[in-house]
C-alpha cells in the first residue's frame, strides 16, 4: 500500500449550500472508481477545493474516502496550509485515520525563501510515518520549489514521490535526473501523461481522472506496456477533456460532468461559481465524444 503507482483520481468535495459533506455521495464516487480500476484515491488535491474548505469539512472529506476504499487502495490526503504547525496536525490526524500517504501542499501569503519551503515540507515529513508526495504548482502558489530544494527533500526517507503541475516536463525530467530512485514522479493534469509516462513518471494525480477513470486506467496500462502507438492514438483523444478544462474552473468543470454522470456533488463552493448551461453543454459534449 506504500508503493503508490498508477491512477490517483484527485476526488471533488461534495459539500451542501449549508457547509455540510455529502458523504454518502463521496462514498459512492470511491467505490465507483475503484470498481473502474484506479490505483489510489487522492482527497484534497486542487479538485477537492481544499484551500476552499475549513479542517472540520477537510476531515469528514479525508474520514469518508478513507472508510469508502476500506484498504482496497491507498488513500493519499491533501495537507495544505500556511501554517507549519497547522499542517503537521492535519497530517498526524489523517495518518491516524488510516490515510497511507500525504500530498504536501504549501500555501503562502508572503513570499518565503529556500530554505523555508525546504523547513516546511520537513518538518510535515517528520511529523507521520507515511509517505509523502510532495506538491508543486507555481500557477497558484505563491512559493514554488525549487530543483536544488526538491533534490536536498527528496533525501529524506518519507519524502519519497513528487506530483509537479508545472506544465514543464523538461522540469520533471531534471527532477529525474537530479533526484534518481529517491524520488518518483507522478504527473498532473497539466503535463501530457504518456510523456511524462514514457520518460520514466510512475503515473497521475489529476481531477479529470474522476470522470474518466477506465480510459485513464486504460492508457496507464499501455503504457507500461509501451504500446506506444496506442498509448498516442488514446492519449490525443483523452486530452481533448484537459483543453476543455482549461477554458474553466477545474473544480467547477469536474462538478458539472459528475453531476451529468449522475453524481449529485452540488456547486463548487463559493464565492467560485458553477458553470453556465452553455457550459455545462460545452463539457457535456467532450465527454460524449471522449465516451
Amino acid at each position: 500500500m506504500t508503493d503508490f503507482h498508477g491512477v490517483f483520481p484527485y476526488l471533488v468535495s461534495p459539500v451542501d449550500a449549508d457547509g455540510t459533506v455529502r458523504r454518502d455521495v463521496l462514498a459512492r464516487l470511491c467505490d465507483d472508481l475503484i470498481a473502474s480500476g484506479v490505483h489510489g484515491l487522492t482527497p484534497l488535491g486542487s479538485t477537492g477545493e481544499f484551500a476552499y474548505l475549513n479542517n472540520a469539512q477537510r476531515l469528514a472529506v479525508v474520514e469518508t474516502t478513507i472508510a469508502a476504499a476500506k484498504g482496497r487502495v491507498p488513500v493519499v490526503a491533501g495537507v495544505a496550509s500556511t501554517s507549519t504547525s497547522d499542517a503537521m496536525t492535519q497530517a498526524k490526524a489523517y495518518q491516524k485515520l488510516g490515510a497511507a500517504g500525504i500530498l504536501a501542499i504549501l500555501e503562502a501569503y508572503f513570499p518565503l525563501s529556500d530554505a523555508q519551503v525546504e523547513s516546511y515540507f520537513r518538518s510535515l515529513a517528520d511529523a507521520v510515518d507515511i509517505p509523502v508526495v510532495i506538491y508543486t504548482n507555481p500557477q497558484f502558489q505563491r512559493s514554488d520549489l525549487s530543483l536544488d530544494c526538491i533534490q536536498r527533500l527528496s533525501a529524506h526517507p518519507r519524502i519519497q514521490y513528487i506530483k509537479d503541475a508545472s506544465t514543464n516536463t523538461g522540469r520533471l525530467l531534471s527532477i529525474m535526473n537530479r533526484c534518481g530512485d529517491s524520488i518518483r514522479v507522478f504527473s498532473a493534469s497539466a503535463h501530457i501523461p504518456a510523456a511524462v509516462m514514457l520518460i520514466g513518471g510512475v503515473g497521475w494525480m489529476a481531477g479529470p481522472a474522476c470522470i474518466i477513470p477506465r480510459q485513464s486506467v486504460a492508457l496507464y496500462e499501455l503504457c507500461k506496456e509501451a504500446r506506444w502507438d496506442e498509448v498516442l492514438k488514446l492519449q490525443r483523444k483523452l486530452w481533448r477533456i484537459n483543453e476543455a478544462f482549461a477554458r474553466y474552473n477545474l473544480a467547477a468543470c469536474i462538478k458539472a460532468a459528475l453531476i451529468s454522470q449522475g453524481y449529485q456533488v452540488g456547486d463548487p463552493v463559493p464565492p467560485q461559481k458553477a458553470l453556465t448551461a452553455d457550459e455545462r453543454k460545452a463539457v457535456e459534449a467532450v465527454l460524449a465524444e471522449v465516451g
